[in-house]
């Protein structure tokens, strides 16, 4: 029969994308060619789940199967695993896909900080402020905030300095948490937060895996609703490997962010280029390239009014 006979050719086509995409990846085309090839919906895939012992939402699931977010966490890879026997594939496929998308992202560093690092920085950097017991808005407005970050001879992030201006918009705010992640290969339990001006710094965590330290930056003033801060800050880091990019994170609009990268006489760029993303797993937009100046090394951005997502400048060596 016509109906039949359709039917048995979208199988095979599925049958077919899926024995590919096992082939070749990425991981997120071959979870999706499989659940599609099995015809399941992902409210069913979550109940499947959910008898082997695993809990993952649907959101979850659909952000896999997209792209947007890949498992990373022990729970994450046993869904994985739960996967490749639900989804009846062959055991370590869906795995392998996994840790060959991490031998990429680990080779593409050199072009820019992969979406898996910076999505794990995010869960750390929630944990840590929770163990500190404060957001990370914690009542402030940002008005202005200039970085100044150093590329010392090793090529390495050597440190950063931050001047921040600030609104809070209700009453009693009397801290800052500071957030820095280093590049791979970095030991933020090595790194130092120095209070500059107008503030002391507080409790420290940091977390060795993803690079992530936060630091607890206590004013000299308790602040009232419509009140104005200025303070800065330093961390000195120089632990990690080649740096090759800055990035700056936005959560929601705010006011003008500076941005300026300088690097050592002994180790200079061959070229060097700013970048937006609207989130990390949105592609780059907005290149252009930064002339680096001669006297000083350094190059830098301005952005008016930043708007959510992420800004950065990134660099090339020989």
């Amino acid at each position: 029969m016509p109906h039949a006979t359709q039917h048995g050719d979208v199988v095979t086509i599925a049958t077919a994308e899926l024995d590919s995409a096992l082939r070749g990846g990425p991981f997120h085309v071959a979870l999706r060619a499989a659940i599609a090839a099995r015809g399941l919906p992902l409210q069913r895939v979550q109940h499947h789940l959910s008898r082997h012992g695993v809990k993952v939402g649907v959101t979850s699931l659909s952000y896999w199967q997209q792209g947007a977010r890949r498992p990373q966490r022990p729970e994450s890879l046993r869904a994985v695993r739960a996967l490749e026997e639900i989804l009846q594939l062959p055991e370590e496929s869906l795995i392998r896909l996994l840790a060959r998308a991490d031998d990429d992202s680990g080779a593409q560093r050199s072009a820019a900080r992969s979406y898996r690092s910076l999505v794990a920085a995010s869960d750390v950097l929630e944990r840590l402020l929770a163990e500190l017991g404060s957001p990370l808005e914690g009542g402030l407005h940002t008005l202005g905030h200039h970085e100044r970050v150093r590329i010392g001879a090793r090529r390495e992030l050597a440190g950063r300095e931050s001047h921040h201006i600030v609104r809070a918009h209700r009453d009693g705010v009397d801290r800052f948490m500071a957030v820095h992640q280093g590049d791979p290969g970095c030991a933020p339990e090595r790194t130092t937060v120095q209070a500059l001006e107008n503030c002391r710094t507080g409790r420290v965590r940091s977390h060795h895996d993803t690079g992530v330290l936060v630091a607890e930056l206590l004013f000299d003033t308790r602040l009232r609703a419509g009140d104005t801060y200025l303070f800065r800050y330093g961390v000195e880091d120089g632990t990690g490997g080649v740096s090759r990019e800055y990035v700056r994170g936005f959560g929601a609009a705010g006011g003008q962010y500076a941005l300026q990268v300088r690097f050592d006489e002994n180790a200079l760029p061959v070229r060097c280029h700013r970048f937006t993303q609207h989130s990390a797993a949105a592609p780059r937009s907005g290149r252009q390239e930064l002339a680096l100046t001669g006297r000083h090394r350094s190059v830098h951005l301005v952005e008016p009014r930043v708007r959510s997502g992420i800004v950065g400048i990134a660099w090339d060596w020989e």
